[in-house]
């Protein structure tokens, strides 16, 4: 069974695995419900509150909007329709009492949160508010310093399956879900974490699955429209002083019901744009030694300095349209829509001192008028010596579309649903890398000072040329990187093309039964759709209309920026759009580009079997479920195979590529059951029992490879490639938690939870034939034991051992004025978990590991989170300080090339405030005015390899105020 294919196909596979026009079918909304509605009525202030119990979360999307639409009192004289609940509280309050409710009444172990009012989370991004549950933690973006991924109890965010409104969706990256900076938080009206799943839970994931769900009109009791504006001041108080950035961001609201309370539409629009403040980076080429005065002296090894402006733009819809024109009948139809851009601007210096920068054009260095102290040149300089503008943008276009629509029928004792299901996601991504400096072979001198033999990053350097005036440093080809005069580039353009689309089809019937514990039966049928591909171009730039290697043009505008802290401004400018006016694109194509593309096929049948439980057992009372999930797999992998020795240039032409697809099936079978046990006094233990999956990331899954001779050790031809047979991450799971509740008020809460990782994927050689690649021009081992033989090792992505996860959580939730009334208005939510795992993973098993080790822990497992959050609320005024803290750990990020790279990230704590008010009674009833200050203790981004008090990467951002306004009517 070959990983390169068996299978050939001379047309892209794009065409070969189109989709049905029209996916048939729809999805379901079950509804197990796990005990009586609970009611509550406390009179405090002349203030009535009101809750009622939600139906089972884990199968019914609407009960957490049920419970947040709770805070909106219905009409004088109106009559609370189904599903609708009046309850007075409002802001922080209301928010977290609709999460408790969501929490309580679920069948299943769940964390949520829930709206504090119409189009406002409790924190600026949905990976912000996830991030303060018990057990999960977020991981910032190496670039902006904002929160961007998130991992539950110890695992990788890969292991989290991502849902909207109960379905899975399309992503733009390398990984099944899509990446939550796609999702404005104004747009959510709750977010649900199932840490236990239930057999009807389609998609998810092995470590979670996190739903987000906007809001549904009909279990709001009027109509309802919600406007707000912010602005942003970004990089406040950067420690490296650099300039500020800013923003904006708008949000319209409009919820409404009509005939007779028939029909609701619910409409949310949001858009931002932010420009970061700048961040500076140094890149140190270490130390070594040059030829001085007859001897032998050290210098500085070379230097790289950068500013970096980060921006992000962003326009988010969502709509839900329902019908509901009697008890027996419902049809949702959700729509949401989220396209923006991110980016980053480098503008920064580099140049060696002793090494030389590796061009063709650079002579060797030679070391001049230098002071010498003990063998170290403190000061010199530098002549034949050549210095690089560069003026990078780093950026992606995105676009997620998704489309469900749901309708439950009621037919004598059954409940039918059906749900359809279209999702697509396109992203554009674009790396120019562009050069400017002295033409040619001429060359310049650099002087440095302030060097004591090892501080590298506070030596002072200065170029004998002005390199922010634009008649010395002009777009060329400044070093020569590339070959030279045969070969010129004056830049690089990677665009890299992501295109995912998901169709799903859901059938589902329920009825309640009386058989023995069993109250309620439910059945289910998911088919899903999903092709996604990699495609792409990327190459030099050359100087368009040049004439010769050394073509250079001056820089575009006027602008001029400082080099990250080097205390000197170069040339600066924007490439973006310079394709066709500035350079031309020489295509490139290598075994590293080919490897970049690739095309997955997926269809994947779930039928599933659950039932609804309850009765007693040692003198408790219980409810539950206990069900089964039988899940048929199909999976295509599309990619190219190359055999590097008839690579011999970077064109189609001279490094051929051969076309290949290969096929694999299987089955998975995954049982769960949950209980919940009545201890009275509402008090619950909760047991969760599962199997569970996660399926790899999709660009694990492509086929093809390059395949060489080995040059070091033994003589044998060795290769790398996907795996289109890769089969998923498979876990067996146990969760216990004991649960106090204070009506819907407060609770608190302790967990522990258990994972046999019973596989992991890792990637590790295999015995492999590599006969039917080879040709006549091939190389094979001219010595040793493979002498003559097409045998040898391919490196791939394959299921390995696992392991064991393990740990533990608590959680607290409640105001104080269950103390004493005296400190009414304050609360406080706090969280701690810790967790471990016996896992030691090879480091030869991942590609891309910053460091230099054996063997690596689980990526995204930070041994220990804590969570706090303080909050008053009391006549209009709402002030609240959270602050999230996490030990180091093995974080994810992307590198120069595209690549994802695992990094170790050193531990820190965020600290975020926030104060509003909103005005009570007159014309201006209904006004919020807030201000909001996120990163308050300025924490940096480190990154490190073996020490983590020796970072290697340092990331500093500055704190981040919002200020704004908001109205409601």
């Amino acid at each position: 069974m070959s990983i390169f294919a068996t299978k050939r196909t001379g047309e892209p596979v794009r065409n070969a695995f189109q989709l049905s026009p029209v996916a048939a079918g729809c999805a379901v909304f079950l509804s197990v419900f796990a005990g009586s509605a609970y009611a509550q009525a406390t009179t405090q202030d002349n203030t009535t509150t009101t809750t009622s119990a939600t139906s089972s979360v884990a199968t019914q999307p609407a009960s957490a909007e049920q419970a947040a639409a709770a805070a909106e009192p219905t009409p004088p004289g109106a009559t609370p329709a189904p599903g609708v609940a009046t309850v007075q509280v409002t802001g922080i309050r209301r928010g977290i009492e609709a999460a408790i409710s969501i929490k309580k009444n679920s069948s299943s172990i769940v964390e949520a949160i829930s709206a504090e009012d119409i189009g406002k989370l409790p924190d600026q991004s949905v990976v912000d508010s996830i991030s303060r549950l018990p057990g999960v933690s977020a991981q910032r973006g190496r670039s902006s310093g904002k929160a961007s991924d998130i991992s539950v109890r110890g695992l990788s965010p890969s292991f989290n399956g991502t849902l909207l409104n109960g379905r899975e969706m399309a992503s733009t990256g390398n990984a099944r879900s899509p990446e939550f900076d796609l999702f404005p938080a104004e747009l959510m009206g709750s977010i649900v974490i199932y840490k236990t799943p239930d057999a009807s839970v389609i998609g998810q994931g092995l470590a979670s699955t996190i739903d987000l769900r906007t809001v549904q009109p009909l279990d709001f009791g009027k109509r309802t429209v919600a406007v707000s504006y912010k602005k942003t001041r970004l990089g406040v108080k950067h420690p490296d002083g650099l300039p500020e950035g800013d923003g904006k961001r708008a949000t319209l609201s409009y919820i409404d019901q009509f005939a007779n309370r028939t029909i609701g539409v619910a409409m949310g629009f949001t858009r931002y744009e932010e420009t970061g403040g700048g961040q500076t980076t140094f890149n140190s080429w270490g130390t070594a030694e040059m030829d001085f005065a007859g001897g032998k002296v050290k210098t500085p090894g070379g230097f790289g300095y950068d500013t970096v402006v980060d921006s992000h733009e962003r326009d988010g819809a969502f709509a839900s349209l329902q019908f509901r024109p009697n008890k027996n009948f419902k049809s949702t139809v959700d729509l949401f829509y989220s396209a923006g851009e991110t980016g980053q601007k480098k503008t920064g210096f580099e140049g060696g001192v002793a090494y030389n920068a590796g061009g063709a054009y650079e002579l060797p260095h030679v070391l001049s008028a230098a002071t010498v102290s003990n063998g170290v040149a403190t000061s010199g300089t530098i002549s034949n010596w050549k210095g690089v503008v560069r003026n990078h943008y780093e950026g992606a276009k995105d676009d997620l579309k998704t489309i469900g629509w749901n309708s439950e029928l009621k037919i004598a004792d059954w409940t039918t649903a059906a749900d359809l299901t279209w999702s697509k996601a396109t992203k554009l991504s674009s790396r120019y890398e562009t050069t400017a400096g002295i033409p040619g072979r001429t060359q310049d001198s650099l002087k440095y000072t302030n060097f004591n033999g090892s501080n590298v990053s506070e030596v002072k350097y200065t170029p004998v040329s002005n390199y922010a005036d634009r008649g010395v440093a002009r777009l060329t080809d400044v070093m020569g990187w590339s070959g030279g005069e045969t070969s010129p580039q004056a830049g690089y353009l990677a665009q890299p093309y992501i295109e995912d689309q998901v169709k799903a089809v859901r059938l589902t019937a329920k009825r309640a039964i009386e058989f023995g514990p069993l109250v309620g039966t439910s059945f289910g049928f998911n088919h899903t759709s999903r092709d996604k591909s990699r495609t792409g171009d990327e190459g030099r730039l050359v100087i368009k209309g040049g004439a010769g290697p050394y073509a250079a043009v001056a820089v575009p505008g006027s602008d001029v920026a400082q080099a990250g802290a080097s205390g000197f401004n170069v040339v600066s400018w924007d490439p973006r759009g310079s394709l066709g006016s500035v350079y031309e694109l020489a295509n490139k194509v290598d075994a590293d580009i080919y490897n970049k593309f690739w095309d997955v096929r997926e269809r994947i049948n779930t039928a599933y079997v659950m039932g609804d439980m309850e009765g007693e057992l040692f003198g408790l009372n219980y409810t539950g479920n206990v069900g089964l999930q039988a899940i048929h797999t199909n999976q295509t992998g599309g990619g190219y195979v190359i055999d590097k020795a008839r690579c011999v240039g970077n064109t189609a032409q001279t490094c051929p590529a051969q076309r290949v697809a290969e096929t694999d099936s299987y089955w998975d079978v995954l049982p769960s059951m949950n209980l919940s046990f009545d201890l009275k006094n509402e008090q619950k233990v909760r047991l969760g029992l599962a199997k569970v999956v996660s399926r790899a990331n999709l660009d694990d899954l492509r086929a093809g490879g390059n395949f060489g001779l080995a040059t070091q050790g033994v003589s044998i031809l060795t290769g790398s490639a996907g795996n289109p047979q890769l089969k998923p991450f498979r876990a067996k799971a146990f969760d216990l938690s004991y649960e106090k509740y204070f009506g819907n008020k407060g609770y608190v809460s302790a967990a522990y939870f258990y994972k046999k990782l019973d596989t992991y994927i890792i990637r590790a050689p295999r015995a492999f034939d590599f006969g039917p690649f080879v040709t006549p021009t091939t190389p094979l081992p001219l010595t040793g034991p493979y002498k003559g033989s097409t045998q040898g090792l391919l490196t791939q992505p394959t299921n390995g051992d696992g392991g064991n996860l393990k740990g533990w959580e608590l959680a607290v939730n409640v105001p104080f004025s269950m103390l004493t009334q005296y400190l009414d208005g304050f609360g406080v939510m706090v969280n701690h978990s810790d967790t471990k795992s016996n896992v030691n993973l090879p480091e030869s098993g991942f590609a891309n590991v910053n460091g230099d080790m054996t063997s690596i822990p689980l990526p995204g497992l930070s041994r220990k989170v804590t969570n706090l959050r303080l909050y008053y609320e009391k006549n209009g005024f709402q002030i609240a300080a959270a602050a999230r803290k996490r030990s180091s750990f093995l974080g994810q990020v992307s590198d120069f090339q595209d690549n994802a790279q695992l990094t170790f990230i050193k531990g820190e704590t965020i600290v975020d405030l926030q104060a509003s008010y909103e005005i009570q009674r007159g014309w201006l009833k209904g006004v919020s005015l807030y201000a909001q200050a996120q990163n308050w203790n300025n924490a940096p981004f480190l990154e490190f390899t073996t020490d983590e008090e020796n970072p290697s990467n340092r990331r500093a951002f500055g704190r981040t105020y919002h200020f704004g306004a908001s109205y409601k009517f």
